[in-house]
């Protein structure tokens, strides 16, 4: 018994400690720790991402280069060129001069083929070559100097003593490997070269305020392959002339650019057969580098973070730091004068207490400092994710890598979680059809294996993507199919509630009207003031908006008249035709939206909505594209939602049991066609042919999956009766999940991974994975909280707070051109 009694005492203090609270303040910790860790690491080594770039890097996948601490754009001819006519445009010169040897003139060639619009042959010319496009107004020279020598000095002292205009503001060089061959691998030809190269560093010195010079460390070569006449060039000797160009230029302005060593050496190319020169996959490897090097601070390319600026702070991010600073500040002196008080035996809320005749104050009769405290601990602990999200995403304070697409990548994840949550199944008191523990299961699987989507830039992979639409539609299906059966089963949807309390006239319409006002405002809060925080605009968190949007159709469809209910529905059963011709004008305006772009335009781009559905270019389409993919998703779940509760009114089905709806073949029978619709939705994604075919019938057949999910999760009783524990705690934070996942999870606006623990990438990915989920969770508990005081049940103080909130709105709005006066 003993033993027992231990065992139970010691699981008991385990899960006492093991809690979420818990894993919060761990996660701060971490965060704490990884903010000291990286600070260290600028103070030693700088922030500079170019030289990140150039210096390390390592391979995620096949022939795939991941730089170390930034993300590489991979420019196109288009992109190339386009860059080019940029840097013209803004008043800077695209003069790029390749000076060395057959190496830098195979770079030189890539570079240039990239840009020309016609085909340069390369061919070994041991003499200069010219490029020049006037188009996009750019010049590219390479010099023949395969020797750091006399004649590679008078490149450097002619430029010194020629006008600006005609020294180029790029130069690649490097030297090694001729120097070896010429004279046979002595030790007095790297004595030469050093003398050579410190002879040209004052030149090199004296060039930084026109020229950006990268001296390119030779590659290594492959021993076997090198033919006689080159035996001599052994990787020994290279490693010689790269270490005293590194001990010469290092502390210099030049940049030593190892990184191409590494492609080199870890790239898998077998078409060059010589031995020396750079095969064609490291080439390009190479030339991508250096594009992010020379384009990426004039671009706007979101998955290009190398030696990009972060984007200046604005005005409005200025004032909301100051606000949280406040607020957190004002939480701190708070917290410490109430524990003073404490401490003195005089607390607050006893005082308050004893004054009345009591000794106590009950948990539900706070005072107005206690409600303010609590505001205030919410908001500084809002203020301080906010802060570590914008560290995350708008600094370069925290490292960014590009994702990296494998089927392993996707799959190992996504199969352990669903090990996971398989394991945690268990019983629900709950027997409905889509129960609110079914639903949160939903959401919550759906959201993990969206997010193993976005980690691993799944979307290239056509099945996945089509896969992960269905999931976005299961959502607003939800919404439909959840707001219709809330609203359902309410008398009234006026917006008016004038009765005050000591009346006894029950204004249901203002207990639904707030009930609409707190759902928008659980949808939007955390978007609201992430678009003050990290200054983007509603539109780049595409999913709320269309949420809400979506959420307030269904809202109008029941509220305008005639005002239909079950209630209303048992006194006349012509309420439940109403209803149906709602639907059927619903999906006709719906269809008419679609059909009609200029209608859709006309409608959309009014002020003052405009600013709610176009992003930061000022255009419609990624509202249009979002809205077209998943116009009938809502209608489905309002639809089915209506079928099943007239259903369940007719006495054709019930859910009040533990046992399956129907008979048990004919349970059987629907579980089966479910999994049919669900497998044949899956051949169909595979059979489609590209992306614009798929999303062209998507928002017509993704009725099918869906509905084929709801029948087999709910004919069968003991399916419908057993539910996920994991995924459902997960689907209570979904919302969050998807919207913090943007910035303190993925990076540059979900085009990229964050970084806390470089050249550790699972390892990573299970830490940032954990500081995220304890930030959602907290995310959705402040708002949970916030909700209760700014969307109060008077009418007056919702109103009161409405009009703060305009009052606050109005001069941003004014300042961002959404309203003129």
């Amino acid at each position: 018994m003993a033993d027992n009694n231990r065992g139970g005492s010691t699981t008991n203090e385990i899960t006492y400690y093991l809690n979420v609270e818990n894993a919060k303040i761990l996660a701060f910790c971490l965060v704490c720790g990884f903010v000291m860790y990286h600070g260290v690491l600028h103070l030693k080594y700088g922030n500079d991402s170019c030289k990140w770039l150039l210096s390390d890097g390592r391979f995620p996948g096949y022939n795939t280069w991941q730089p170390y601490g930034c993300m590489m754009h991979k420019y196109t001819k288009v992109h190339a060129r386009r860059c080019m006519h940029y840097i013209y445009y803004w008043g800077e010169q695209n003069h790029i001069t390749f000076l060395g040897d057959s190496r830098i003139r195979q770079l030189y060639f890539e570079f240039v083929n990239l840009l020309s619009l016609q085909r340069v042959e390369e061919h070994k010319a041991h003499h200069d070559l010219h490029f020049e496009d006037k188009k996009i107004r750019v010049t590219a020279d390479f010099l023949w100097h395969p020797m750091v020598n006399s004649s590679m000095y008078d490149v450097y002292k002619n430029w010194l003593m020629a006008e600006k205009s005609s020294m180029p503001n790029l130069l690649i060089t490097g030297s090694g490997t001729w120097s070896i061959k010429q004279f046979n691998a002595s030790d007095e030809a790297v004595k030469n070269f050093e003398y050579n190269l410190t002879m040209i560093l004052p030149y090199i010195v004296k060039l930084r305020d026109s020229t950006q010079i990268i001296w390119m460390l030779q590659d290594p070569v492959d021993e076997f392959k090198l033919y006689p006449n080159r035996s001599m060039i052994t990787n020994q000797q290279v490693d010689a002339y790269n270490k005293v160009a590194i001990d010469i230029l290092g502390g210099s302005d030049a940049k030593l650019w190892s990184s191409s060593r590494l492609v080199a050496q870890g790239i898998h190319d077998n078409s060059v057969l010589d031995g020396l020169h750079i095969s064609k996959s490291a080439l390009e490897l190479d030339l991508q580098m250096l594009l992010n090097m020379y384009c990426n601070d004039h671009m706007n390319h979101n998955d290009g973070t190398c030696c990009r600026v972060p984007d200046s702070i604005t005005s409005i991010q200025i004032t909301t730091a100051a606000f949280f600073l406040v607020c957190l500040l004002s939480a701190i002196a708070m917290f410490l004068y109430r524990r003073k008080l404490r401490r003195n035996g005089s607390k607050a809320r006893a005082d308050s207490g004893i004054r009345n005749g009591r000794s106590h104050v009950t948990p539900t009769e706070k005072t107005w400092t206690d409600t303010v405290y609590e505001i205030m601990v919410c908001l500084a602990k809002l203020g301080l994710i906010m802060a570590y999200t914008f560290l995350c995403d708008r600094t370069n304070f925290f490292m960014k890598e590009n994702k990296s697409y494998t089927h392993v990548n996707f799959l190992l994840p996504f199969a352990y979680l669903m090990i996971l949550g398989f394991f945690f199944t268990e019983n629900t008191d709950q027997t409905t059809v889509l129960h609110r523990d079914q639903t949160d299961e939903w959401k919550g699987w759906m959201q993990l294996v969206i997010m193993i989507y976005h980690l691993t830039g799944a979307s290239k992979v056509l099945p996945i993507y089509m896969h992960i639409r269905v999931l976005v539609s299961a959502y607003l299906f939800l919404t439909g199919y959840g707001h219709f059966s809330y609203f359902w089963n309410k008398t009234d949807y006026s917006l008016q509630r004038y009765c005050q309390q000591s009346c006894n006239v029950r204004c249901c319409g203002w207990y639904d009207f707030r009930y609409y006002v707190e759902v928008m405002f659980r949808l939007n809060f955390l978007v609201v003031v992430l678009c003050f925080v990290m200054d983007r605009p509603y539109q780049f968190y595409y999913f709320v908006p269309l949420v809400s949007f979506w959420f307030t159709v269904v809202y109008l469809t029941l509220a305008i008249w005639p005002r239909i209910s079950a209630v209303s529905s048992d006194v006349s059963n012509l309420h439940y035709l109403y209803m149906i011709i709602k639907f059927i004008i619903l999906t006709t305006v719906i269809t008419l939206f679609f059909m009609s772009e200029v209608l859709f335009e006309k409608v959309f781009l009014m002020k003052p909505i405009k600013a709610l559905f176009v992003r930061s270019d000022d255009s419609l389409h990624e509202w249009r594209f979002r809205w077209t993919l998943d116009r009938y998703s809502v209608v489905y779940g309002m639809v089915f939602a209506f079928g099943y509760h007239l259903l369940l009114k007719k006495g054709v089905i019930s859910d009040n049991h533990n046992n399956s709806l129907f008979s048990t073949g004919v349970s059987l029978s629907l579980t089966g066609l479910g999994f049919l619709g669900i497998g044949s939705y899956a051949i169909f994604s595979f059979l489609c042919k590209n992306k614009s075919e798929c999303n062209d019938t998507h928002s017509y057949l993704v009725a099918l999956p869906l509905i084929s999910y709801v029948i087999v999760r709910n004919v069968l009783g003991w399916m419908r009766t057993r539910y996920s524990s994991f995924f459902a705690w997960f689907g209570k934070i979904s919302l969050e999940l998807f919207i913090a996942q943007y910035h303190i999870w993925l990076a540059a606006d979900t085009y990229g991974v964050l970084v806390l623990m470089p050249t550790y990438p699972v390892l990573n990915v299970i830490v940032t994975s954990f500081i995220f989920i304890c930030a959602s969770h907290e995310i959705s508990k402040i708002t949970g909280i916030l909700t209760n005081y700014l969307v109060p049940k008077d009418g007056k103080s919702l109103l009161r707070n409405a009009i703060i909130f305009f009052m606050i709105m109005l001069p941003i709005s004014v300042s961002k051109g959404v309203l003129s006066f």
